[in-house]
C-alpha cells in the first residue's frame, strides 16, 4: 500500500490505493487517470475525482510539454491524447519554431483514413444506388452485391472510422457526451443491424424480407464515416491556419547572432545569446534579439510586430527588436532581452494564450451542449418507439434508419467549433496589425466599450518631453537656475526629471554632486546642492513646504500652460527661484485616432497628473468629450469606477507604471507596447506600436470577430432545429418524404464547415 500524499487545506484526501504514479513534475494529479496532471487543485476531466497534491513534486522541468485541449483549456495532460470532453486531439501548449514546422500529425492520419475510406466507400455507394437504373436494378440485391457491400464497407467503418468509436466509447465512460458519442452510437447502430441482416436474416419478420433479403445499410454507414472524415480534415486544416500567425512570429527570428567578442566576430546559434552580448547586424538581416544600439545607424521594418509598413530610422541609443528587418545600414547593438524575454517570445506566448481562453459567451454554449446530447439521443430513442410502434411496415427498419439519422444530423461540432474558431483567428489577425489580445474575454468586452479613459503622457503624447522655456527669478541666471534643478532632478526617474536633465546636458552644464535628496510623489524632489536648499515641483509642493511664490512667476506660469506645457516651479534656500517648462509634443497619430474612437461611439476622458491649465488645452486641442487634471493613481481608479457605476463598459489606456491599477480596474485594460512591463502584465489589451489607432483596429476587430460567433452560433443552431424534426421523420406523414442517414451526415458536415469557412472570412477583415 503507497502512503498517502498529503493534501494542502481545503482539498479531500481519498482513501484508496492510487492505481497511477504521478510523474515528478506534475504538481497535481488524477490518482486513477493515466496522465491527468494539472497547476491547481480540481477535479479530474475524466473520471471527477478531485486531483491530489503530488509529494514528489519539485519544479516544472524546462523541456516538459503539456498538451491541452484547443477547445477546452482547462484539460491539459504531459502525453499526446484526446480530449475527455469533446474528443477533439490535445495540441501542444507552447509552441515553438520546431513544432511549426512539422505537419499536423492528426492530420496526416486523418487525410490517409479519408482517402483509403473514400475509395472504398465509393463502391458499396454505387452497388446501394443502382437499384434507381432499371437496366441494372438486379445488381442491387444480389448476394455478390450484398458481400462486396459488406467486406468494402468494414474496413472503412472498423479502421477509418476507428478513431471515432474510441473517443465516442470514451466519452461513454467519462459521462462527457460529446459529437462523437452521436456518431459512434448512430454508425454503430446501422452497420451492427445491417451485419445481423446479412447472416441471420431469419431473425427478421416476413414483411422485412425482400427480393435479395433484408435491406442493409451498410453504405449509409460507410459514406457518414467518409463524411465525417472529410469534416475532421477541414477541421484540422483549419485549426492549423488559425496558428498561421503564431508561425509567421515564430518565423522571424534568426537562426544564429554575430557575436562580437573584442574585434574577433563569430557566428553563434540564437539559443546561445545571453544578455550583455553585443551583436552586429549586417544590412538584411534580421535583428537576432532586443536591444539597444551602440554604433552605427539603419531604418528597420518593424511591420511584422507592429503593423506599419514604413521603415523606422533606428540609431545611437535607440531600441530594436528582435525578429525585425534590418534595412541597408549596419550596426551593432547590445542585447538586453533575450530568449523568453524578448518581446517576439511574449507575443508568440500572449497570442497562443489568446487563442485558447474562453469568451463569456462560450458559457452560454457550454451550458447549451451540457443538454444538448441527452436531449438528442433522447429524441433518436423516442424517433425509434414512435416509428416501432405507430409506423408503417417494416416498422424496424424505418425506427432505425430515423433514429441513426436523428443522431448523425444532430452532431454537435459545429456548436462546439463555433466560438473558439472564431477567437482563433481574430487573436491571429490582430497579432498581425499589432494589437495583441491576453484572453477572449477582453477581445469579447472591448466591442462594448463606450468610454475609454487615457493618461496623457506616453499615451496622447510622445512621452519624450523636452524643455522648452527656463525663466529665472531675480538673483539667478538661465544657467544657475537649470543647473540646480536639474542636479536634483537628476536622482528622480520622472519623465520630466529626464527632460530637464536632457536640456543641461544640451547647454553642456556641469552638474555637481547632490544630498539629502527625497522625493513626494505627486509633488516634486529636493535635495542640497553645493550646501543650498533646492526645490522642484509643483506649487503646492513649495507651499507645503512654506514657499510663497510671487504673482509674477504664477501669472507667466499661466501663460505658458496655456500653451500646452507642463510648468515645474524651482526654489533654492526657501525663497522662489523661476520657472521650468517642459513640453510633450502630442502623437501625429492621435488626432486621428480620435475621430476614429468618436465615429465608433466611443467618449474620451483624458485623466492626468498634469495641471489643469495644460490639461484643458491638450484637450481642448484634441477635442476630447472630458478630461481630469492632477490625478493621482488612485484617482484614476475612482474615475473608472464613477464611470462603470453608471452603467458604461469602460476601457483604460496608458503605458505606465501608475497607470497599472486602473488598467486593472477597468473592464479592459489597453497598454501601450512602448511602456512598462507592469502596464502590459496588468492589460487585456497590447497595442505594440503604442499608437492610438491601435484601439480602433482592436475595437472594430472585437465586433467583428463577436458578430462572427454569433453567425456561427446561429448556423449551428438553425441546421439542428430544422434537422432534427427532418431527420425524424416530421414530414412523412403529409409528404412521404424521410431523411437518408447518408443526406444526414451530408447535413452535419456541412454545418462544420460553414461555421469553419464563416471563421477564417476574419483572416481578410481590414482593420
Amino acid at each position: 500500500m503507497k502512503s498517502s500524499p498529503s493534501h494542502p487545506p481545503g482539498e479531500h484526501p481519498h482513501h484508496h490505493d492510487p492505481g497511477v504514479q504521478p510523474a515528478k513534475d506534475a504538481k497535481y494529479y488524477c490518482p486513477m487517470c493515466e496522465g491527468v496532471v494539472a497547476d491547481q487543485p480540481g477535479d479530474c476531466p475524466k473520471c471527477g475525482m478531485a486531483l491530489e497534491r503530488n509529494p514528489a513534486w519539485v519544479a516544472p522541468a524546462a523541456d516538459r510539454t503539456i498538451y491541452t485541449c484547443p477547445m477546452h483549456p482547462q484539460i491539459e495532460q504531459d502525453h499526446p491524447g484526446a480530449c475527455p470532453i469533446c474528443g477533439m486531439a490535445l495540441e501542444p501548449k507552447t509552441a515553438t519554431a520546431e513544432d511549426a514546422a512539422e505537419e499536423n500529425a492528426e492530420l496526416r492520419d486523418m487525410t490517409r483514413r479519408l482517402w483509403i475510406g473514400t475509395a472504398l466507400a465509393l463502391p458499396v455507394f454505387l452497388l446501394a444506388m443502382v437499384h434507381l437504373i432499371p437496366a441494372y436494378s438486379h445488381l442491387a440485391s444480389g448476394p455478390l452485391s450484398r458481400w462486396a457491400q459488406l467486406l468494402l464497407s468494414t474496413p472503412v467503418v472498423l479502421w477509418a472510422g476507428w478513431p471515432f468509436f474510441v473517443r465516442g466509447a470514451r466519452s461513454l465512460r467519462s459521462g462527457y457526451w460529446n459529437m462523437f458519442t452521436l456518431i459512434a452510437l448512430g454508425v454503430g447502430a446501422a452497420w451492427l443491424y445491417s451485419l445481423v441482416a446479412f447472416f441471420l436474416p431469419g431473425w427478421f419478420p416476413a414483411n422485412m424480407q425482400g427480393h435479395g433479403g433484408v435491406d442493409l445499410y451498410f453504405e449509409a454507414a460507410a459514406v457518414i464515416i467518409v463524411l465525417v472524415l472529410v469534416g475532421q480534415v477541414l477541421e484540422l486544416r483549419a485549426r492549423a491556419r488559425t496558428s498561421s500567425a503564431i508561425k509567421a512570429l515564430l518565423n522571424l527570428a534568426p537562426p544564429t547572432a554575430i557575436r562580437l567578442d573584442g574585434s574577433a566576430e563569430a557566428e553563434i546559434p540564437l539559443a546561445e545569446v545571453h544578455a550583455g552580448d553585443r551583436l552586429r547586424v549586417r544590412p538584411g538581416a534580421r535583428v537576432p534579439v532586443d536591444g539597444v544600439i551602440e554604433e552605427g545607424s539603419s531604418s528597420i521594418d518593424e511591420s511584422m510586430i507592429t503593423g506599419e509598413s514604413l521603415p523606422v530610422e533606428k540609431t545611437l541609443g535607440d531600441r530594436v527588436t528582435g525578429g525585425t528587418v534590418n534595412g541597408t545600414g549596419g550596426f551593432v547593438f547590445r542585447a538586453d532581452k533575450v530568449g523568453a524575454d524578448s518581446l517576439l517570445a511574449r507575443i508568440v506566448h500572449m497570442v497562443a494564450d489568446a487563442q485558447r481562453s474562453r469568451a463569456p459567451i462560450q458559457g452560454l454554449v457550454d451550458r447549451v451542449a451540457a443538454i444538448f446530447v441527452p436531449a438528442v439521443l433522447a429524441s433518436a430513442v423516442l424517433t425509434f418507439l414512435v416509428w416501432f410502434f405507430a409506423g408503417p411496415e417494416p416498422r424496424l427498419a424505418y425506427a432505425i434508419v430515423n433514429s441513426v439519422a436523428v443522431l448523425i444530423i444532430a452532431c454537435p461540432c459545429a456548436l462546439g467549433l463555433a466560438t473558439p474558431m472564431s477567437i482563433m483567428v481574430g487573436v491571429g489577425r490582430g497579432a498581425q496589425e499589432g494589437v495583441l489580445v491576453k484572453n477572449a474575454e477582453s477581445l469579447e468586452l472591448l466591442g462594448k466599450v463606450s468610454w475609454l479613459v487615457v493618461d496623457k503622457t506616453g499615451t496622447l503624447t510622445e512621452g519624450r518631453p523636452t524643455l522648452t522655456d527656463v525663466i529665472p527669478a531675480e538673483g539667478l541666471d538661465e544657467a544657475g537656475l537649470l543647473t540646480l534643478a536639474a542636479t536634483v532632478e537628476r536622482a528622480s526617474e520622472h519623465p520630466l526629471a529626464a527632460a530637464i536633465v536632457r536640456g543641461s546636458e544640451a547647454r553642456k552644464l556641469t552638474l555637481p554632486l547632490i544630498s539629502d535628496f527625497r522625493s513626494v510623489t505627486a509633488g516634486g524632489v529636493a535635495g542640497r546642492v553645493n550646501g543650498r536648499a533646492v526645490l522642484v515641483g509643483k506649487v503646492k509642493f513649495l507651499a507645503a513646504e512654506g514657499i510663497e511664490v510671487p504673482a509674477s512667476l504664477t501669472a507667466r506660469a499661466a501663460t505658458l500652460q496655456a500653451e500646452g506645457k507642463t510648468v515645474l516651479f524651482a526654489a533654492v534656500d526657501g525663497r522662489a527661484a523661476g520657472l521650468l517648462a517642459v513640453a510633450d509634443p502630442i502623437k501625429e497619430s492621435t488626432p486621428e485616432a480620435i475621430t476614429l474612437l468618436h465615429q465608433l461611439g466611443v467618449k474620451l476622458v483624458m485623466a492626468t497628473g498634469d495641471n489643469r491649465a495644460t490639461a484643458g488645452s491638450v484637450a481642448r486641442k484634441l477635442g476630447l468629450d472630458e478630461f481630469e487634471a492632477e490625478v493621482e493613481p488612485a484617482d484614476k481608479i475612482k474615475r473608472v469606477k464613477a464611470l462603470q457605476v453608471g452603467g458604461a463598459r469602460v476601457a483604460m489606456a496608458g503605458d505606465g507604471v501608475n497607470d497599472a491599477p486602473a488598467l486593472a480596474a477597468a473592464d479592459v485594460g489597453i497598454a501601450m507596447g512602448t511602456g512598462t512591463d507592469v502596464a502590459m502584465e496588468s492589460a487585456g489589451i497590447t497595442l505594440v506600436k503604442g499608437d492610438l489607432r491601435g484601439i480602433a483596429k482592436a475595437i472594430r476587430l472585437s465586433r467583428a470577430t463577436m458578430g462572427n460567433i454569433r453567425q456561427n452560433l446561429f448556423f449551428a443552431f438553425i441546421y439542428n432545429a430544422l434537422g432534427v424534426p427532418l431527420a425524424a421523420g416530421v414530414l412523412f406523414p403529409s409528404f412521404g418524404l424521410l431523411l437518408n442517414p447518408m443526406i444526414a451526415g451530408l447535413a452535419m458536415a456541412f454545418s462544420s464547415v460553414s461555421v469553419i469557412t464563416n471563421a477564417l472570412r476574419l483572416h481578410r477583415l481590414r482593420l
